[in-house]
């Protein structure tokens, strides 16, 4: 994932949290909030956030890899200008691959991450 596309400082993960609106589905949660400064780019940002209760630093750190991997290889379905947030819950430390790609597209859908089919990105 592009270093543009990360969102990593704590004031802006808090800003998410605070004004931001949620979906969620079994293994994930989701909290996006429309983006207005120009100067940080036209693209998403994402932020991932595991918590311990998850499982060890092994664990954690293999969600973070694939969840990237994932938003990298989906990132032309997602819509730009926004910032969101990707919360691991614990069973998704139990899915396969191809499960968490499409418990991830589920949640992001639900949460109108998706740019809409015959609709132009942005």
């Amino acid at each position: 994932m592009q270093k543009e596309n990360r969102l990593t400082r704590r004031e802006d993960f808090n800003k998410v949290y605070r004004y931001g609106k949620s979906a969620a589905n079994h293994q994930f949660v989701v909290y996006v909030m429309n983006r207005h400064s120009a100067s940080a780019g036209d693209g998403f940002r994402l932020g991932i956030s595991v918590s311990k209760k998850v499982g060890n630093a092994v664990v954690r750190n293999r969600l973070r890899r694939r969840i990237k991997e994932i938003v990298r290889l989906n990132r032309e379905k997602l819509v730009p200008k926004k910032d969101f947030i990707l919360i691991v819950r614990k069973p998704a430390a139990d899915l396969e691959y191809a499960d968490m790609e499409k418990s991830i597209l589920h949640v992001l859908k639900r949460a109108e991450l998706l740019v809409k089919k015959g609709q132009p990105p942005g």
